[in-house]
């Protein structure tokens, strides 16, 4: 078991266990959930465009310009 002490600006540190076990760091964002036991803690991993890039396989090349476009006339892409 962990634990952490609350400062007067309401803020806490995650302990470096925690931090380890769950690989999180600065930018990582965490949901608090309150349950009938108590409150329920999860983590989520902050996502950049490095970590999207190349989701999408496309051989069309892409303009995003126009992609922009046609989500604000409520095209499906």
């Amino acid at each position: 078991m962990a634990e952490t002490k609350i400062s007067k600006g309401f803020q806490t540190v995650v302990p470096a266990e925690i931090r380890k076990n769950f690989n999180v760091g600065p930018g990582d964002i965490m949901e608090w959930t309150t349950t009938e036991d108590g409150v329920k803690i999860k983590f989520r991993k902050k996502v950049s465009l490095l970590d999207i890039a190349g989701i999408v396989d496309t051989e069309d090349e892409t303009d995003a310009v126009e992609l922009k476009k046609r989500v604000q006339r409520g095209e499906k892409i």
